[in-house]
């Protein structure tokens, strides 16, 4: 009876607290607490920061557990890889803060001057003397110990600067719009085949179509695109015959175990081994020396072999929270150029990780791309942080976040990077009309007649010319309607 009566009583006090914590309106358990969490104002940005961390400390633990067999076996240092691949670790934090700092306003004025520099050096890297040779393709300048990769570059180069492109021609016609977008992407797509680098073109194919889609082109002439790249991409790949090898034993999963089909049936092997929980981290049998590249393209596999199916799944979770991170930015800015600008960098980044687990897994054709911030290659890394560190910037140029930092609710983490106020975007107002004056009557006189030259000289320009001329490509005049904010003083506890 004792105990009856004293369940009775904690059941009494347990509702008494769920319902306090119901009437004081704190959530009771774990969705409600995240999705109170996600409604403060800096969430995106924390979120955002947290996968770049997450990822980028995953990556560094994999590649030296993947690569010290095989640094071991070819210069006598099993932290030889990972050391390079730390040291563009470093450097990308230091990009990924810098692109914090940077004012939109500047980002948008360099971005055609940057974006062509990315493409001079495209050209340099193919003259023999300058570019150096690494597998039999020409993509690298060696510097000093590091070694640059152009073609990383040029993907965010193309981004950046086709959202400021799209974002100032919004309503134009839509050769507007295709010129000179398609004609640049089409050349440095080119420039990369040239190198050659397969896999590089297919995901600056894939920045390109998400510019024209999120920029508003027809669905019909978008398909038309679409379809031409994919057939161009089909070509390309049964040109080469290490391309079209690929692309066999991709069809022929049974034949030739010991040739062509060799990387891909070991990757498989090494994903089976690890099972649900894995072996244990650094306990791979498959990085000695039975998986080729297998601190790089095949990275996602002694991630499966070492932490298991739930090491999987982890790296999976973190990409779907990004690809929620990206979305929910695009869709709360406000700025026509964030959105562009967010939601095509959301896009390369995811489509790149799912083709570079696709063809782990056996899904697609190996191709050769890397899996962002995971994958050794030291381009890729510092580059991939820069980029997430401007869509961090963008997360802070929400509507709430502006609200909330000009309040002085920074929170702690920007506190602590000391990041500036972001720029309050305020949308152009349309161009006036002038008043109708009041007809008056006024005694009629003959026309003048002006010679031919003065006609031509005040002859109206058409809305085509002077739209334009108005948003030229290489010009950074462009309307860009952002101005800077004083923080104000003031107490506050943001995110």
């Amino acid at each position: 009876m004792g105990k009856s009566r004293g369940s009775v009583d904690d059941s009494r006090v347990a509702t008494g607290a769920s319902t306090r914590r119901k009437s004081s309106g704190q959530p009771n358990w774990a969705g409600e607490r995240f999705g109170a969490w996600l409604a403060r104002p800096l969430a995106s940005f924390l979120l955002i920061v947290t996968i770049a961390t997450l990822l980028t400390v995953l990556g560094l633990v994999m590649v030296l557990s993947a690569s010290s067999v095989e640094a071991y076996a070819g210069g006598g240092s099993a932290y030889s890889l990972f050391i390079q691949q730390a040291m563009f670790a470093a450097l990308g934090a230091v990009a990924f803060y810098v692109a914090l700092r940077l004012p939109l306003r500047f980002l948008r004025q360099w971005s055609f001057p940057i974006f062509s520099i990315s493409v001079l050096a495209l050209v340099l890297v193919l003259i023999p003397g300058i570019g150096s040779i690494h597998g039999g393709a020409r993509r690298w300048f060696d510097i000093g110990p590091l070694s640059i990769q152009p073609s990383e570059v040029v993907k965010v180069t193309l981004i950046v600067w086709g959202a400021h492109l799209l974002a100032s021609r919004r309503g134009a016609h839509l050769k507007d719009i295709l010129v000179p977008l398609v004609p640049a992407g089409l050349l440095v797509c080119l420039l990369v085949v040239l190198e050659p680098n397969l896999s590089t073109t297919i995901a600056l194919g894939i920045v390109l179509m998400a510019l024209l889609w999120f920029g508003g082109l027809p669905v019909r002439l978008f398909v038309g695109i679409l379809v031409t790249g994919l057939v161009a991409a089909s070509v390309l790949a049964l040109s080469a015959g290490y391309r079209s090898d690929r692309v066999r034993a991709f069809f022929n999963p049974g034949d030739d175990p010991q040739g062509v089909n060799y990387q891909a049936r070991q990757a498989k092997y090494s994903l089976a081994d690890g099972g649900i929980w894995g072996r244990g981290l650094g306990q791979s049998r498959a990085k000695w020396s039975y998986l080729p590249n297998s601190h790089n393209d095949f990275i996602f596999a002694i991630i499966g072999e070492e932490l298991g199916f739930l090491g999987c799944m982890l790296v999976l979770a973190l990409l779907a929270l990004f690809v929620y991170a990206g979305i929910r930015i695009a869709l709360r800015s406000v700025d026509p150029f964030l959105r562009l600008l967010t939601a095509t960098a959301t896009t390369w980044i995811t489509a790149q990780a799912l083709i570079n687990i696709g063809y782990v897994v056996g899904l697609l054709p190996v191709t050769g791309l890397q899996l962002p911030l995971v994958s050794a290659g030291g381009s890729s890394l510092a580059i991939t942080l820069f980029m997430f560190g401007i869509i961090a910037s963008a997360a802070r140029h929400e509507p709430e976040a502006v609200s909330a930092l000009q309040a002085g609710q920074d929170g702690r983490l920007s506190r602590l990077l000391r990041l500036p106020v972001p720029e309050v975007y305020t949308p152009p107002s349309p161009p006036r009309k002038p008043a109708p004056r009041a007809r008056t009557e006024r005694p009629r006189q003959a026309p003048r007649r002006q010679p031919p030259a003065d006609r031509r000289r005040r002859a109206p320009e058409s809305r085509g010319t002077s739209s334009l001329r108005s948003t030229r490509a290489w010009e950074p005049t462009y309307p860009m309607p952002h101005r800077p904010v004083k923080r104000r003083t003031g107490g506050g506890s943001g995110t």
